[in-house]
Formats: structure tokens, C-alpha cells, sequence
């Protein structure tokens, strides 16, 4: 999702702003008027645009006065609006709030001094209680907190076309109970004449596929451990991780270096591959295409994850410096309230991150999902900015994309070695 370059950019930018200082978020009269608010995204197309027009449309209901000034910079998954944030920030110029992933990918805009702390802003709105304690405690550092979950999303899903599975004998039904049984069925359906069994897109989304083989084979808590040093990246379970993550890549499209996670989802819509890993975001895109849960397409947790929550979060900042905090901090209300999230979560196809949602008055899949995170053993998605902070794991992607081409599994695991002993020290 983030090329090396990228992140070398936003490590200057942020070495930049390392003196800035900090103002207490608590303060919403300190800088700027009330009367607009500019709120940075990467939501500029598609589900995600939908699900941000539906968070605007509650925002424009609680706050009439203020007008929305959406910021939003399309492409690259992301990677297009780091670049563009990051250039701001250099030039003193932040944005009133900033969407951003909660957990591991903020600590560098935290080390630079460049995001206030929003611990009173939870205490005075009620969200230590409103939030589950499993993602207080992602989004806290050294015991504060500088953003807001407007959702939560799960990264280890499995889409499935039916009647693909079906016209190879493949009971779409039942997940395969592991990756070795898993790669069985991906055979059966290439056997079978489907040219794409798995599909796959571009760079983060290879780096997601090989998080979730990873929890397959590590298990919850091996998985967690590589982002503290507790579990070896030169260790047997990751080199079995790398060599069905190999095989894997022996099933997908040829085109796949080139795709956007969209445009690889199209290929199980359209009914020209079996599978694809991807995000709950992928929901909505089922749901435009007016296809129904159980009926044309179905979901269950990549082989091997079972009773495991892949986690990333959305999330939104209060910058040092935002020009209209007062505003900022009235669009952070909206996207923690009740019916802010239940507006932005429909639409998107993720999940609320209060407590006190109610299940029915969300689709099929989402239902499934607030019950995984309800009671499965929850890990931090590394493609989507939890486990490991952006240089860390802008390492990792080059890493991950350069086997996508040679294939060598000592290389990998060496790179992603190296990469450990960078970040961790």
C-alpha cells in the first residue's frame, strides 16, 4: 500500500515537525472558527465515498453551521493522500482532521509532536465506555489517545463466488480447515477450468494476503508476537507461512501486479474467479452490484483463521495547528456518535466501533462480523497500519512484492528479518 519512497517522504515531513508544540485538545475555542471544517480522506470513490456521504449527511444534521470542506485525494489505496498529507504538513499547512489507521501507522505523526492528545475528548464524551476495551487499548500510546474510530474493519476475509465453487463440486459452504486444505480446493477449481481460482491485486493487497496466511500458520498469538519480538521472523512457522503464500500465488491472475483491490474483486463479481482475500470493505461492493448474501456470494475467515479477528480501524486526528479546531472537534463527535457510525458503517460494509450497535439493524455480513469481533481473539492487521509502524512496514511491502517476482523464500525471509531488526532494535 505505501512504496519505500512514500515513506521516505513522510519521514522527512515529519522530522520536519518535530519541534512543533502541543495544545490540549479540550480547548475547541483556541484556533480558528467553528464555521467550516477541512477533513482530509482518501474516501474519493466508491463504497468509501458512499459511506464518507453518509457520515457528511448525519455531520450537516448535527451541525448545521458548519460547512463540510472535503479534502479527500484519490489513488493508490491511500498512498496518493499520504504523500499530499505529508507535503502539508511540511509546509505548516495541516488540514482541521486527517483520516488515518488507528494503532501502529500514528506513531510517527505522535513521535513528531504533531497530533493533540483526545484523552479528555474520550472522558468528556463517554467513549472509554462507549468503545470496547480490546480497541481502547489498540489506540492508546504511552497512555493517551490521538484519534477517533469512525469503524472497524476485518482484513482476514475470504469472498466467495457460489456457483464458481459449485460448478467444481466445491461446497462454497463449508471454509477449508487450513491452508494445505485450502491450496486443495484452489487446485480442484484450476482442474476444474477456472483460469483465476484467487484473485489478487497490487502491492498491499499481497502484503494482506500474506499477513492472513501468517496468522494461519502462527496462530494468534505467534502472529502478534512478531511485532514484539517474541516470535522469530527466521522461525519455521513463518517459512511455512512464505511457502504456502508461494503456492497461493500459483492460482492467481497474471495481471494481478497491476490491479487495484476494486478491480480484483471484480473478477469474483463477475464470476471469472472463486475467491479473493480482501477487507470488509469489499461488502459494499457486492451490495452495488445487487448481489445477496448466501445467494450469489458468500464469506468466511481465510482457511486457517478461524475464531480470529484480523483489526484496522479508520480513524480521525485533531492536528497541532488545525485551523478550525472548534469544527474539528464537532466532526470527531459525529463520527464517534451512535448515529454517526451507524450511518458511515452500513454504507461501508464495516462494523460500528461502539458497544451499544444493534445487530439487526445491520445487513448479513456486518451481523457476522459483530459477532467475530464480539467474541474471537482479535490481532492487528499489518497491511492496514495496526501492527507496525509505516516504515516498518513499507519494508515489508518491498519485501513482499519483489518475491511476487522471483520467488525466492530465503530472500523474503531475510528482507523481513532485516526489517524486524530495524524497527524493533
Amino acid at each position: 500500500m505505501r512504496s519505500r519512497r512514500l515513506s521516505l517522504i513522510a519521514g522527512f515531513a515529519l522530522a520536519g515537525l518535530a519541534l512543533a508544540g502541543c495544545s490540549p485538545a479540550s480547548d475547541s475555542t483556541s484556533s480558528g472558527s467553528a464555521d467550516q471544517v477541512e477533513v482530509f480522506t482518501w474516501w474519493a470513490s466508491g463504497s468509501e465515498k458512499a459511506g464518507l456521504d453518509a457520515l457528511v449527511a448525519v455531520f450537516n444534521e448535527q451541525y448545521p453551521d458548519v460547512e463540510f470542506n472535503n479534502a479527500a485525494v484519490a489513488g493508490g489505496a491511500g498512498s496518493n493522500a499520504k504523500a499530499a498529507l505529508a507535503s502539508r504538513l511540511e509546509a505548516d499547512n495541516p488540514p482541521d482532521t486527517f483520516q488515518a489507521h488507528a494503532g501502529a501507522e500514528l506513531t510517527d505523526y505522535i513521535a513528531a509532536g504533531q497530533l493533540q492528545d483526545l484523552s479528555s475528548f474520550y472522558a468528556d464524551n463517554g467513549l472509554n465506555d462507549a468503545f470496547p476495551a480490546t480497541l481502547i487499548e489498540r489506540l492508546t500510546s504511552d497512555g493517551k489517545i490521538y484519534s477517533v474510530p469512525s469503524n472497524i474493519h476485518r482484513a482476514n476475509v475470504t469472498w466467495v463466488n457460489i456457483s464458481v465453487l459449485e460448478g467444481a463440486g466445491i461446497d462454497p459452504t463449508v471454509a477449508p480447515a487450513d491452508m494445505d486444505a485450502w491450496i486443495k480446493d484452489l487446485t480442484k477449481l484450476k482442474d476444474s477450468g477456472v483460469e483465476t481460482p484467487l484473485a489478487l491485486g497490487t502491492e498491499w493487497t499481497q502484503m494482506q494476503l500474506l499477513e492472513t496466511v501468517l496468522i494461519a500458520d502462527l496462530g494468534a498469538e505467534g502472529y502478534s508476537g512478531l511485532w514484539d519480538g517474541t516470535t522469530p521472523w527466521d522461525g519455521p512457522g513463518v517459512a511455512m507461512a512464505v511457502d504456502h503464500y508461494g503456492q497461493l500465488l500459483d492460482f492467481v491472475n497474471s495481471d494481478y501486479v497491476g490491479l487495484d483491490w476494486d478491480a480484483a474483486m471484480q473478477l469474483v463479481l463477475d464470476g471469472n474467479a472463486g475467491y479473493s482475500v480482501m477487507g470488509d470493505w469489499a461488502e459494499a461492493a457486492f451490495a452495488q452490484a445487487g448481489q445477496t448474501y448466501g445467494t450469489e456470494y458468500t464469506t468466511w475467515a481465510v482457511p486457517g483463521t478461524d475464531g480470529i479477528f484480523d483489526f484496522l480501524a479508520d480513524s480521525f486526528t485533531l492536528p497541532v495547528g488545525a485551523p478550525h479546531e472548534a469544527a474539528a472537534i464537532d466532526w470527531l463527535k459525529t463520527i464517534s456518535s451512535a448515529d454517526g457510525q451507524k450511518a458511515f458503517n452500513i454504507a461501508k460494509g464495516s462494523i460500528p466501533a461502539r458497544t451499544d450497535a444493534v445487530a439487526s439493524d445491520y445487513p448479513a455480513y456486518q451481523q457476522t462480523a459483530l459477532k467475530s469481533f464480539g467474541e474471537d481473539t482479535v490481532v492487528s492487521s499489518l497491511a492496514h497500519g495496526a501492527a507496525a509502524a509505516s516504515s516498518w512496514s513499507a519494508d515489508l511491502s518491498s519485501a513482499i512484492g519483489k518475491f511476487g517476482a522471483d520467488r525466492k523464500g530465503d530472500a523474503l525471509i531475510a528482507a523481513m528479518v532485516s526489517a524486524a531488526s530495524s524497527a524493533l532494535g
